[in-house]
This record gives structure tokens, sequence and C-alpha cells, in this order.
């Protein structure tokens, strides 16, 4: 059995999380990612890939399952699977926000209770959950992610503090704006009201002002892999100074304040 540090990463091949994938096997990990499709996705060096779909109870614990087989133990759960909504909340159908948690959140708690009896047993493991500066302050037209992000967050603390007896560490990492594909994925509200429309191109065109300056997921990689190095991981890590900064002024400005700013961020109330 390798000596080698074992980790599972979900959504592996695209974004932040091929940016992980990459990084930790450069670093000698041993890594397996994932994928609904594993014959139709890039080949990442010393990368074993894995069929998973978080929405599936049955293809959750068979992708642990077959892990555990190959490997004999799982030391890192890194929960990347994840994709954003978008629209105003009138527009999105109770269908398409189930759809986002199903992903978001039930993914992360279907892979959690998978992986969670190993690490027990094996009296160690960690747990890192990719969440999003939305998580904690949330965006116009981004409600249901946000919705997603801030459960996220409630469970992963209340987590951290039922598994910390076994040695079992579990964190946030929390990106701001990052350069990933993940707008090109992006889902949209399909009850479409024309009434939103101004001030959703308003936030439409800051948002991609925003992204085309922001960091490159390889910062997603180098921050998880400080946590796993880390003697004491934090409960939060945020990646990039706009997730730090406006964790820091929804801290310290009062409600009506940090609402202003937020809309002037994303440039809500210019007049025309």
């Amino acid at each position: 059995m390798s000596e080698k540090k074992v980790v599972l990463i979900t959504g592996s091949f695209s974004g932040n999380g091929q940016s992980i994938a990459r990084l930790l096997a450069q670093r000698g990990f041993t890594v397996f990612g994932t994928s609904r499709n594993p014959s139709s996705v890039q080949t990442i060096p010393d990368v074993e890939v894995l069929s998973l779909d978080v929405h599936l109870d049955e293809s959750v614990n068979a992708c642990v399952k077959t892990l555990f087989e190959k490997a004999g133990r799982i030391d890192i759960l890194v929960n990347n699977a994840g994709y954003v909504l978008r629209g105003a909340v009138e527009e999105i159908t109770l269908e398409q926000a189930k759809a986002q948690f199903e992903t978001n959140f039930f993914g992360v708690a279907r892979m959690v209770k998978a992986v969670l009896p190993i690490m027990r047993r094996q009296g160690n493991g960690q747990i890192i959950n990719i969440s999003s500066a939305v998580g904690l302050a949330p965006l116009p037209f981004l409600g249901f992610y946000s919705a997603s992000k801030f459960a996220l967050e409630g469970y992963t603390e209340t987590l951290r503090h039922e598994v910390k007896p076994f040695q079992i560490r579990v964190s946030l990492v929390e990106p701001g704006f990052i350069k990933t594909n993940l707008l090109h994925y992006m889902q949209y509200g399909t009850d479409l009201v024309s009434d939103y429309d101004p001030w959703q191109q308003r936030a439409s065109k800051a948002y991609r002002q925003y992204v085309e300056k922001a960091l490159e997921p390889a910062q997603v990689a180098e921050c998880v892999l400080h946590v796993i190095e880390s003697r004491s991981p934090k409960l939060r890590y945020t990646v990039g100074k706009d997730a730090s900064r406006i964790f820091r002024l929804r801290r310290l400005l009062p409600e009506s304040l940090f609402e202003q700013g937020a809309r002037r961020f994303l440039h809500l109330d210019v007049k025309k």
C-alpha cells in the first residue's frame, strides 16, 4: 500500500478542480479525480479518473468503494463539483433551485456521508469544501447559488465540530472572482421577467469585468495545498483580495452601508 496521501477531488477536470488535481499530483499525492463521463475528459498526468454523479447515492457509494479497493484508504476529500445558476429569484423555477442544491449542497453531503466511515476507522482524515465569497456575502441575481453556498457554510462549520474527536479536519475555501469556465457553463432562470433587465444587464457587465481581472485557478489550488499542509487548519480560507475585502467589510460595516456598497459594486443604481 502506498504511503502517499490519497486524495479524492470532485469536479476535477475543469477550472479550479483541474488546477487542484494537477498541483496535488505534482506534489506527490495519490490523486483520484471524478467525472460523470470519464471517457470524455482530458487526461491529467498521474490523476486517475473515477465515474461519479454527485446527484445519485449509488454513484457516490460506488465511487468511494472503488477508490478504497484501489488505494486502501482515503485521506483527503476535496468537494469542488458545482455550477452557477443565475437570474432574479423570481425567474428561477423551483425545479432549477432544487437542482442547484442537489449539486452544490447535497452532492457535498453525499460525498461526506460516504467517506466518513472510512476516515473514522482510520482515525484521521481531511475534508475541504470549495465554497465561494457569495457564501457569506450574496450578490444580486445569484440568489440560489448564494443560498446553496450559505447552506454549505453552515453545514461545514457544524461538521467540523462533530468530527473533530476523530482527528478529521474540516475547512472551507472561499474564492472571490476566479478566471474559470464557470461562467461559460452558467445556467439561467427560465421564467423570464423583463422588468429586471436593466439591473441584470448592469450586474452582468460588472461580473464580466471583474472576472477578466480575476485570479487564475492556480491560486485556489495553492490555497488547498496550504490547507492540507497546515498543522492546524482553520475553518475558513479566502482566495483573492476581493473575497477578503468583502468579508472584512461585512464584519465591520452596518448592514445599510454594506448593502449600499454591494449595489455600487455592481453599478445597480447608476442613473441612465
